[in-house]
């Protein structure tokens, strides 16, 4: 009997491959799969497991009646192994048992029993980058394969030397659970037994330098609350959407169907929107709670989108979410990625579309994320002077790389098909474009024509747009563009646009708020900064923003960069608004500016909704409610936006006044509008302007109303246009009107167009 287990001993320990145990000596196996396992040589069915610090290990079938005892191949290795020569006991399924100490009995599936799922194919679109469901293969998925329920880990390291994942169920031991390279696409996969929901897991790498590094999955969907930074195993499925009928409708939605509907913004940082307890840094309500807050406030409101800073997980709290460290995970500040799908759910019962701010310019250089992945630049460009932004301290992601961007176009089609997201914004477009934004001379690269244009960022853009247009046609993508840059909302294939369904209109926002910061008797030798963002509103399709970034970091609010006493500076805030709501564009508007808030914003604390105690408060309030109620009631305040008809000019000329006069045409002559606003503090009892046409005009809103904190002095009874002659001699004539204007005020006349 000895002599039979020695010549058994004496074939498995021939079968082993000496340089696979050199490999897993130095720690830099990358095929275990050809060592462990299951295997037959020579007709002898053998089983080598890796279980450091066992005892004693039993290979076993199914039922764990059948056991049989293994050897201790390599003490020092944790190596066990087992050889059955005769057929008939030989297993065609089996499980393995391990004891490491008294009463410590473990009896698992074994990892390496079990077939890639990543296929040639997958690879090869992975390296083309057109891999556009590439985060069901990559990542942590809960799978069940033959009745063992297991999660399958793939990442895409491609010069690592070797790749193991740890966590909390294998005591964070790289040795037990080293996964298969597949192939030369760099990608490692291995799916490990009885992983579930919950378990809290990091890739270690092994770098070709023989450093370990400890990353969060790239691709995982969610991930332990900072200052933690693991990856947390979770299932997407299961979750029941309500919002059949609403994806019903939106989904009929074409580009071209958009630019003619409403689109008013409400910008919102969840965790400072509201906070449960403050002063916390984890005093956050949870997705669910803000679903039921914040949804029936935007309906209240009368808001059509939500737009939402920082949801892609982030480690510090103090960059708003801009630099993300799992792009495939919602933050778990406020709850679980299902947690997320309910707020998204709720807001689509209410009607409201989701925006999510999206960040494909750069990421941050935190240990446990993407930067040097695999000791080497894997998402970055290796070139610092291509892959770093001096100014911010961060990486820029390398666009020319295919699996870069199939990472990033990927990843904007999973937060649509997934979470339901009506749309993206991206963040910081002008410093993917540049190859110079924000680095000094010597400090960039210019492209091969020697130019400051990003080539491989212009591809990628394009990619983007063109693949999310074809997939997903009523999804929108919007830049936040600071620059001239042309032909950014031009359809790909016209004219070789960037193909972005809108653009943030920055030119806009910094001429009127450094307006609107003037004196009132200043105002008038810059009259221009008022009037010229519309000798250029049709040369893309734009979204009027008075957003975060202008509301932080020594800025003031709103309502403090209107000059005057306090008084005037309601005033002057609600005439702003009311240009800002006239102007041709979509709207966007950060919280807190629709009741005046008085402070900076900061991401710390909570709103200061204590000011709506407040009557000037109130007033602002309701003021944006009114407005908002008939932005959406008025088609002539959105439909022809992107339309020479829908804006002209009544007056823009009386600079020494400070006042100025259009009107905004909808899809009919009815109830077209007519603004006149006034920004300085002289009322006008006879304010005489031309008129579009004769006829009746009737106030329909007027910011010196009690309501919002005013005066009363309105124009309560219709207004007629009268006929003026321009031109004797040729006969022409015009019309024009004569009402009441209040100081630092807007007034908002409907009439019906007549010839």
């Amino acid at each position: 009997m000895e002599e039979v287990e020695e010549r058994v001993n004496e074939i498995l320990k021939e079968w082993m491959n000496p340089q696979l145990i050199e490999e897993m000596e130095e720690g830099v196996i990358n095929a275990p799969q050809d060592l462990l396992g299951m295997h037959f040589y020579e007709g002898t069915q053998m089983f080598v497991v890796r279980r450091p610090v066992a005892q004693r290990v039993w290979i076993t079938d199914v039922s764990g009646e059948t056991a049989y005892e293994a050897e201790e191949l390599d003490a020092e290795l944790g190596l066990f192994g087992l050889q059955i020569e005769k057929k008939k006991d030989q297993l065609k399924d089996y499980r393995v048992r391990i004891r490491y100490g008294e009463g410590d009995v473990v009896e698992t599936a074994d990892p390496y029993a079990y077939e890639p799922e990543i296929t040639d194919y997958d690879t090869y679109l992975f390296a083309q980058g057109s891999h556009y469901e590439i985060f069901d293969k990559l990542g942590a998925h809960v799978e069940t394969i033959d009745g063992v329920t297991g999660t399958r880990f793939a990442v895409w390291a491609p010069h690592a030397r070797s790749v193991s994942v740890v966590g909390n169920f294998n005591m964070w031991d790289g040795r037990l659970h080293t996964m298969r390279l597949i192939g030369p696409s760099g990608i490692y996969e291995l799916f490990v037994p009885n992983v579930g929901e919950g378990a809290v897991y990091k890739y270690q790498i092994t770098t070709r330098s023989g450093d370990l590094l400890f990353k969060t999955d790239p691709y995982g969907n969610y991930a332990q609350v900072r200052p933690d930074n693991a990856s947390v195993v979770t299932s997407l499925t299961g979750y029941e959407w309500q919002d059949a009928d609403y994806e019903k409708k939106h989904h009929a939605k074409t580009r071209e169907v958009r630019e003619r509907a409403p689109m008013n913004i409400y910008e919102a940082h969840l965790g400072s929107w509201k906070k449960r307890v403050e002063d916390d840094d984890n005093g956050f309500y949870s997705y669910r709670e803000l679903a039921e807050m914040l949804g029936d406030y935007l309906v209240e409101m009368g808001y059509t989108h939500i737009e939402l800073m920082g949801i892609a997980e982030y480690p510090f709290d103090g960059s708003w979410g801009y630099q993300v460290g799992c792009y495939y995970a919602p933050t778990s500040r406020y709850g679980t990625p299902k947690d997320f799908m309910y707020f998204v759910d709720e807001m689509h019962k209410r009607g409201i579309e989701v925006i999510l701010d999206w960040v494909p310019a750069h990421f941050p250089k935190d240990a446990h994320c993407l930067g040097n992945f695999d000791g080497q630049a894997v998402y970055e460009h290796s070139d610092r002077r291509r892959g770093e932004h001096p100014d911010w301290g961060t990486y820029i992601f390398d666009y020319g790389k295919k699996e870069v961007q199939n990472f990033l176009v990927a990843n904007a089609l999973f937060w649509v098909e997934k979470f339901h997201i009506d749309g993206l914004r991206v963040d910081a477009v002008a410093s993917m474009l540049y190859l110079d934004y924000g680095k000094q001379d010597g400090d960039w690269l210019p492209n091969k024509d020697g130019g400051n244009e990003n080539y491989e960022a212009m591809d990628f853009l394009r990619h983007l747009n063109s693949i999310m247009e074809k997939r997903h046609p009523d999804a929108y993508i919007i830049a936040e563009e600071s620059t001239a840059w042309p032909g950014v909302t031009k359809r790909v294939e016209d004219d070789n646009g960037l193909g972005f369904s809108y653009k943030w209109n920055m030119g806009w926002m910094n001429d009127f708020l450094e307006y609107m910061k003037l004196d009132p008797y200043f105002k008038q030798f810059h009259h221009g900064q008022l009037c010229f963002s519309l000798s250029y509103h049709l040369s893309e399709k734009y979204i009027l923003v008075l957003s975060h970034d202008e509301v932080v970091h020594g800025k003031c609010s709103l309502l403090n960069k209107m000059p005057g006493l306090t008084g005037d500076k309601y005033a002057a805030l609600k005439a702003a608004f009311g240009f800002f709501y006239g102007h041709p564009g979509k709207k966007l508007l950060f919280m807190g500016q629709e009741f005046a808030q008085e402070r900076e914003w900061s991401e710390m604390r909570s709103l200061d909704w204590f000011l709506l105690d407040q009557e000037p408060h109130q007033g602002i309030h309701a003021f944006i409610k009114d407005m908002n109620k008939l932005y959406l009631e008025n088609d002539a305040l959105y439909y022809n936006d992107s339309d020479v008809m829908g804006f002209e000019w009544m007056d823009c000329e009386r600079a020494e006044t400070s006042t100025v006069a259009f009107v905004r045409r909808g899809k009919t002559t009815k109830k077209q509008l007519m603004f006149i606003l006034n920004f300085t503090p002289v009322a006008h009892e006879q304010y005489t302007v031309k008129a579009p046409c004769g006829g009746t005009f009737r106030e329909i809103l007027n910011s010196d109303a009690p309501k919002y904190g005013g005066r009363g002095r309105l124009n309560e009874s219709p207004i007629k246009a009268k006929k003026v002659t321009t031109d004797k001699k040729k006969k022409e004539a015009a019309y024009e009107l004569t009402c009441y204007l209040p100081p630092l005020s807007v007034v908002v006349l409907e009439y019906d167009y007549k010839k």
